[in-house]
């Protein structure tokens, strides 16, 4: 079984699982369906909107493709995210990625 339908076996049984659903997301990065990805992070932050490497993930995967506003968006509340979790790491990869895009 590949990983697509690995970690898609796991999210039928329970589709809120956030490991699994940022995993899937990342496959399709990999396997280069960034629009896929896109989709998984956003079901992914529906359910679990303080996973601060969705955010950070998506916003790269959006700048890449050219989609800087929605890219700035996602950053928005990615750094809104870090500083409630306390993720400096992430916070400073993401501040650093928007004042590049700005």
């Amino acid at each position: 079984m590949d990983k697509i339908a690995a970690l898609s076996e796991i999210l039928t049984a329970d589709p809120t699982n956030a490991f699994a659903r940022y995993g899937l997301a990342m496959e399709h990065i990999s396997q280069g369906n960034p629009d896929t990805a896109l989709t998984e992070f956003s079901a992914l932050l529906q359910h679990n909107p303080d996973y601060v490497p969705a955010y950070q993930m998506s916003a790269q995967t959006l700048a890449k493709l050219g989609r800087a506003g929605e890219a700035l968006d996602r950053l928005h509340h990615g750094i809104a995210a870090a500083n409630r979790t306390g993720n400096q790491h992430a916070l400073a990869e993401m501040e650093a990625l928007r004042d590049d895009l700005s």
